[in-house]
């Protein structure tokens, strides 16, 4: 991620804004204008690296709105985004006030460490599952999810659509509203440009049977025991993209890894991922 959207940055500047609403009475007690630190970021376990230049922007946005700052901070990272770091590596080094960097601290290392906890737990799955493309979710956090599909494609991962518009996919409730995949099918395909794949959600063999008849794109084995899915795969062939969905995480991995499907997709890769543990070190 090169530049920052204009999405980003709103979620930047409400995250500031939470943290500084009130001003840091600690900081500004003990600390004035002119008084600078250095230091350095380490990281406390393996992690694969995301969000550098979240946490620079962080930084550079609490400096933008702090009167007489006479020593601006620097920051320099020593990896890109998507590298693989161990435990006791320094990540980063950084100068410049005090002030700016403590205000900064917090904030920043929230984002750094949640996107890196995203391209970390991403990495983990695509390593149990060679060749296999592992997509995300749309169960992301609200308004992260830009950084967090970044963060997916960082760990090795794709995006499976980013929103609604993103392609088209029926559902469970899809099916149940329209009274049958057939039926739900045959709408989507009357109404969706003709560039759009369509994929429906199954849950059973009989389902299966049923999308393929409609003729169904891609196939969306969800929540199936994985004797089901070999035989969805053998029922399904070359006449749709199989992908599997439902509870799928790194220690399930090897129940799913003989099977021959297109993707994987994973919504704990975003919605409940354990943060990368990074700290911020003052210090040579």
């Amino acid at each position: 991620m090169q530049t920052i959207s204009p999405m980003t940055e709103q979620i930047i500047d409400l995250a500031i804004a939470e943290d500084l609403c009130a001003g840091d009475f600690t900081t500004d007690a003990i600390f004035g204008d002119r008084d600078v630190s250095r230091g350095f970021l380490v990281a406390k376990s393996d992690l694969v690296l995301c969000g550098q230049n979240i946490f620079s922007f962080v930084v550079e946005r609490i400096e933008a709105r702090t009167l007489g700052v006479f020593q601006p901070v620097t920051i320099s990272f020593f990896f890109e985004d998507g590298a693989r770091i161990k435990a006791g590596e320094r990540i980063a080094e950084f100068s410049g006030s005090t002030a700016i960097l403590l205000k900064a601290e917090r904030t920043a290392l929230n984002f750094l460490q949640h996107l890196s906890g995203v391209a970390t737990q991403t990495r983990a799955l695509c390593d149990r599952l060679p060749g296999v493309r592992i997509v995300n979710t749309r169960k992301a956090l609200a308004g992260y999810r830009e950084l967090q599909h970044y963060a997916v494609r960082c760990g090795g991962g794709h995006s499976h659509r980013f929103n609604l518009g993103g392609g088209t996919m029926i559902k469970d409730n899809h099916i149940a509203a329209a009274g049958s995949i057939a039926a739900a099918v045959q709408k989507v395909r009357d109404y969706a440009p003709h560039t759009l794949r369509i994929e429906v959600e199954v849950t059973t063999l009989d389902e299966v049977r049923q999308a393929l008849q409609a003729g169904a794109d891609i196939l969306m084995l969800d929540n199936m025991t994985p004797e089901s899915m070999k035989q969805a795969c053998e029922l399904i062939g070359d006449r749709a993209l199989v992908e599997i969905s439902g509870n799928v995480t790194v220690e399930r991995a090897e129940q799913i890894r003989d099977i021959p499907v297109y993707c994987v997709s994973c919504g704990s890769l975003t919605h409940s991922v354990k943060a990368a543990d990074i700290s911020m070190r003052f210090g040579a």
